[in-house]
Order: C-alpha cells, then sequence, then structure tokens
C-alpha cells in the first residue's frame, strides 16, 4: 500500500525516574536515552513497519538535531520529505516514572510541514491509499485531503476548523484534554470518530465500545502509544478492513507500545497484522 504521514517531529530526551519530582525537589534518573519522537515521527515509523514503506512529511531543524532526526527515521524505514524549518529542532524532555506513565516538558514552537513548500512532493498525497494527519497548516491538510482515505488527530482541532475539509476518521483521546472532541466542533463533521479510554478501550461514533487489547508484557512506557494506535487504525483502515477490526487491531499496536522502552522498541510489524 502507498501510506503517508503529515506531522512533527521532536528529538526526546527521556529518563526514567521512581517518579516525577515534586516542586524543589531533585530525583535521579535510573536510565537516559534519546531519539526523534513527537506524534509523526512514531506514527511514521508505526506504519513503516506495518506497510514496508511509509512517506512522512515534515519540516527539520537547521541544526545537527535535525540531520540526525532524518537520519534515524530514515534508518527505520521512512521515507523523509522535510521542508528547512530555518530554526533549531524542536525538543521536548519525558519522565517515565515506576508505573510507566509519561510526562513531557517541550522545547520551542512545533514545526508544522508548510503545504505550500513547493520543494516537498506533496502530489504524492493524491496516490495515498491513506494519510495520517497529525499536525501542519491548512494548506498540508487539504494537500492530505486529495488522498483516498484521511485519518487526522483531534488534537489539531483549531487546523481542522479552518481547513473545513471532512475527516474520515478523527481520533482523540477521552482522558487528555487537548484531544477531546466534543460533536458540533467541526464543519463538516467528521465521518467517524474514534475515542480512545485507555485500559477501558474506547468508543467509536457511529458504533459503539471497543475494549483495550491485552497487554502482551508488563508495563514499560507509556509514551507513543496513542500515535501507534491511530497509525494502527490507518493502516488496518487503508488495508480495507471495516472498523470494528480496524480499532481492535489499533488496539492491539497501543498495548503492544506499552510494553516497550520508548515508541520504537515494541511496535509491532507487519507480521502481527491478524485480527
Amino acid at each position: 500500500m502507498n501510506v503517508a504521514v503529515v506531522g512533527h517531529v521532536e528529538w526526546v530526551e527521556f529518563a526514567r525516574v521512581e517518579r516525577v519530582p515534586q516542586p524543589g525537589e531533585i530525583v535521579h534518573a535510573l536510565e537516559t536515552w534519546e531519539e526523534p519522537a513527537g506524534g509523526g515521527a512514531v506514527a511514521a515509523v508505526q506504519l513503516a513497519r506495518l506497510n514496508g514503506a511509509v512517506h512522512f512529511f515534515t519540516s527539520l531543524g537547521n541544526d545537527e538535531l535535525g540531520r540526525r532526526s532524518r537520519e534515524e527515521l530514515e534508518a527505520r524505514g521512512v521515507t523523509v520529505h522535510a521542508a528547512a524549518a530555518g530554526t533549531p529542532q524542536r525538543r521536548a524532555f519525558t519522565y517515565v516514572d515506576d508505573r510507566g506513565e509519561r510526562t513531557i516538558t517541550v522545547l520551542g514552537p512545533k514545526l508544522l510541514p508548510p503545504g505550500d513548500d513547493g520543494a516537498l512532493p506533496w502530489e504524492e498525497l493524491a496516490r495515498c491509499d491513506a494519510v495520517y494527519f497529525v499536525s501542519g497548516d491548512v494548506a498540508a491538510l487539504r494537500a492530505a485531503r486529495r488522498s483516498a482515505l484521511v485519518v487526522a488527530a483531534a488534537r489539531e482541532l483549531a487546523t481542522l476548523r479552518r481547513a473545513r475539509e471532512e475527516i474520515d476518521v478523527l481520533v482523540g483521546s477521552g482522558e487528555d484534554p487537548g484531544e477531546r472532541f466534543e460533536p458540533g466542533e467541526l464543519e463538516p463533521a467528521p465521518r467517524t470518530v474514534v475515542t480512545t479510554s485507555g485500559s477501558l478501550g474506547g468508543w467509536v461514533r457511529p458504533g459503539g465500545p471497543f475494549r483495550a487489547a491485552p497487554l502482551p508484557a508488563p508495563i514499560e512506557d507509556s509514551y507513543g502509544c496513542g500515535d501507534s494506535f491511530a497509525a494502527g487504525l490507518t493502516f488496518a483502515l487503508a488495508a480495507g478492513r471495516p472498523m470494528e477490526d480496524a480499532v481492535q487491531f489499533a488496539a492491539r499496536c497501543g498495548a503492544a507500545v506499552l510494553t516497550g522502552r520508548g515508541p520504537y522498541s515494541a511496535q509491532l510489524g507487519g507480521g502481527d497484522f491478524t485480527l
């Protein structure tokens, strides 16, 4: 299949701690690592693992971290189409506590892929079976809308409102205030809304509830679970699976990530695409 992601990248420093520090407190990291992540990067790598290839439209900083982000994503099978941001790469710092919960501090503005950048092959999106829109400007969303199927993140509601393009599937979280969606917030309305609720599963409108997938191993790190869920959903729908089956597979993708260090170590691959 031909699939793509439109979204952002953050260079993330991770620190595993027993607990997130209280104000004024010092804690010691048990483990540290760093890698390119953020919603766009995580979804792109998940789709590359499932599909064998993915186009990723993004924007990267003009510094060493921007160059390393491109190199490491390409090493993970992602075809990177990146605009030159003209600013340093956006960074983030993430605590992972002993319950596997992640707490994120973002450093710098989100580097959005500009849809009017003629150096990027936006025409490729018209040939895609599906595009997952994580972030970008209105022109980028309209370029994505030329694909057969558009899945979009509810975190980008402001852009979706301005674009006034019909979204096939809107994905959000009932546990994150920044990803909640209520009927009437978009015009035209999304054809389908998928809301996740962690271990409770989630809800499809129209449709009904779905169950969370069983964990294949103990919880390690929740970073990237939602992004991998959305990528798995995009992949399954592009493959022609009905929504009921697609959300079940997406839930498996999210559950798998929860059992690994960081967003990539436990992501499912194409051989896991069974229902």
